[in-house]
């Protein structure tokens, strides 16, 4: 199966960007509540989750890693998406530079 990965930068800390990634999962969450079904995550690590979801019939697995100074968001698509690829790393990319560059 294809996959994508996007690496965002950060100057937190390991513990500040996790807990600013985390709030981050529940605000999307609400807000693409009806689009996104079965969502899961779970964190294997303090600063591992894998996670799934469904959306429009599709499923997207993954892991996002929170490192001290990156977080790195991989995973699979069906092929069915990969006519969305850049618009999903994109859209990744610009939510968690936004989450991980407001200041505390």
């Amino acid at each position: 199966m294809p996959g994508f990965k996007v690496e965002v930068p950060h100057p937190l800390g390991q513990e500040e960007a996790a807990s600013r990634v985390k709030s981050l999962l529940e605000h999307l969450r609400g807000r693409f509540d009806g689009q996104v079904k079965d969502m899961q995550q779970t964190w294997t690590e303090e600063d591992v989750m894998q996670f799934s979801f469904k959306t429009a019939g599709l499923t997207i697995k993954g892991e996002m890693d929170v490192q001290p100074n990156s977080v790195v968001v991989s995973g699979d698509l069906p092929f069915a998406a990969m006519l969305f690829k850049g618009r999903i790393e994109s859209s990744i990319k610009e939510e968690l530079a936004k989450c991980l560059s407001e200041p505390a």
